[in-house]
């Protein structure tokens, strides 16, 4: 078993139990105490678990309920689709991922002429009864966290697909590239970039400077990053400097009521 997917299986089986003993943990994983843990302080060290006398407790974020993660930082996961939808031509095949910011993004496409190809049930209800859209649905292991496809079957699925562009979205960004949330989302987030000429990666500002559980992938070896005005000066320079076309997406302004009143008045 590859670590990061050991550690995925450890995760999991914290989250459900909310807390869980070394001993427990040595047995239903199958490794030795000491290997559980070197995966307890590195999970400890994302901000996933707590270390605790004898075990470890439950507190990380990667893998809460999807309608949970949906409404965090919506305005500007809206704004950043918006954006992203008005990238895509119409006739084009579009590879989305599962998560809540392409959520976003498939509500935008609606009444657009495209191919969508997506392992993400959320993106298929959103798009079923869109008579322009011709919609493909990725089969594979349905993670019920997230309502996506994932794993060996949908790997291979995807390897048989062509996409102008994959439009994605992750857990968390920092120097060391991008993760997400686990192991078997990485595999299938591998695929699908392997599968398409650009890749698009969307994302909330918040998550810059954030890791998860799974690395995906270097920052260079993606083609555009969309996000929101929160962005540092910092992480603009470093993502430029990469190669990556940064693309900031900034809140309309408001009119101000004083000069409203001025120009109505006068």
């Amino acid at each position: 078993m590859l670590v990061d997917q050991r550690r995925s299986q450890i995760l999991e089986i914290i989250e459900m139990k909310g807390f869980s003993a070394l001993q427990d943990l040595v047995s239903e994983v199958g490794v030795s105490e000491s290997t559980i843990r070197r995966d307890l302080e590195n999970l400890d060290r994302n901000g996933q678990i707590r270390r605790t006398r004898g075990g470890a407790a439950y507190v990380g974020e990667s893998l809460t309920d999807f309608d949970d993660r949906r409404h965090r930082a919506r305005p500007q996961k809206q704004l950043v689709a918006r954006t992203v939808a008005e990238l895509i031509g119409s006739g084009e095949t579009v590879l989305l991922d599962g998560g809540t910011t392409t959520l976003e993004v498939a509500r935008q496409l609606q009444g657009k002429s495209l191919q969508v190809v997506t392992n993400s049930l959320p993106i298929v209800n959103v798009l079923l009864n869109q008579p322009k859209i011709e919609l493909i649905q990725i089969g594979g292991f349905v993670y019920p966290k997230t309502g996506v496809a994932l794993g060996a079957l949908a790997v291979e699925a995807i390897g048989r697909i062509h996409a102008r562009r994959l439009i994605m979205s992750v857990g968390g960004i920092t120097e060391r590239g991008l993760f997400n949330s686990n192991a078997l989302l990485v595999e299938t987030e591998r695929a699908m970039m392997d599968s398409a000429e650009e890749v698009i990666v969307v994302t909330d500002s918040g998550k810059l400077g954030h890791a998860a559980l799974a690395r995906l992938c270097p920052l260079e070896e993606i083609d555009h990053l969309v996000v929101d005005g929160g962005i540092s000066h910092e992480w603009r320079d470093r993502i430029e400097s990469l190669g990556v076309c940064l693309t900031v997406v900034e809140p309309e302004p408001t009119e101000d009521p004083v000069t409203e009143m001025v120009e109505q008045t006068g």
